[in-house]
């Protein structure tokens, strides 16, 4: 039996309030958290009755760094708002919680403590970049058998893929055009971060790969780097 909401959402803000009170930048981390439960400061400042301006500061670091009650008020703030919402980010965590992951299938799964910079990112990985807007971040990323995710993971377990955030490169490796990953990805509703096609020159990659990362904002690029040069450099980000 699937665990109720109340134990994931116990979970998810332990979870929370052990990664923004121990990170180097409490107030991106605390960002990265709101972001990923699609909630504006605007709404998270109506509901604990304060002031937008008092949660830009702590996310942006002009306000000394928030205590532990305080963390833990924005939290329940936070989840609260999404259980207003149907639990809809909470309940999708669910299985990121329980560790089902199909190794075979992804290699690599890992959150960074602080948001990325897709171009700096891009920039490591060695990346031609093809489409979309390079100038935001990534809080993680995911690397993929691509092959497998498409034949193997039903629509549900795909979302598996995004970690604990959505803004995260994907990176499909034994690809062979690039047109699957991206059909798979509309499909499913969620928008990655990235997209990084593996073992891909750009003039390899289908145009409607392309023209579906255009269509649905999704920065696309692929890299070239062998599998344990790539897997080197993401395991020493953040």
């Amino acid at each position: 039996m699937s665990e109720n909401v109340t134990e994931i959402r116990k979970r998810l803000a332990e979870k929370m309030a052990g990664e923004i009170t121990l990170s180097n930048n409490p107030g991106e981390t605390l960002k990265k958290w709101r972001k990923n439960f699609e909630i504006s400061q605007t709404d998270l400042s109506d509901f604990l009755d304060i002031s937008p301006s008092v949660v830009s500061d702590y996310e942006s670091g002009r306000r000394k760094s928030p205590g532990t009650l305080i963390v833990s008020k924005i939290i329940e703030a936070i989840l609260e708002l999404d259980m207003q919402n149907g639990a809809k980010k909470i309940r999708s965590y669910q299985n990121i919680l329980r560790n089902e992951f199909n190794v075979d299938v992804i290699y690599d799964i890992h959150e960074y403590s602080a948001p990325i910079r897709l171009d700096y990112f891009a920039e490591l990985v060695q990346a031609e970049k093809i489409t979309g807007n390079f100038n935001k971040t990534i809080n993680g990323h995911t690397m993929i058998d691509g092959p497998r995710a498409i034949l193997e993971l039903s629509s549900s377990e795909f979302f598996r893929l995004y970690g604990w955030s959505t803004e995260r490169a994907l990176i499909f490796t034994k690809v062979s055009t690039g047109k699957s990953p991206l059909v798979a990805i509309r499909v499913t509703n969620l928008r990655p971060g990235a997209v990084v096609l593996h073992g891909l020159k750009t003039s390899e990659v289908d145009p409607i790969a392309a023209k579906i990362a255009e269509i649905e904002g999704v920065p696309l690029m692929t890299t070239c780097l062998s599998t344990n040069e790539l897997i080197e450099i993401l395991r020493n980000l953040g």
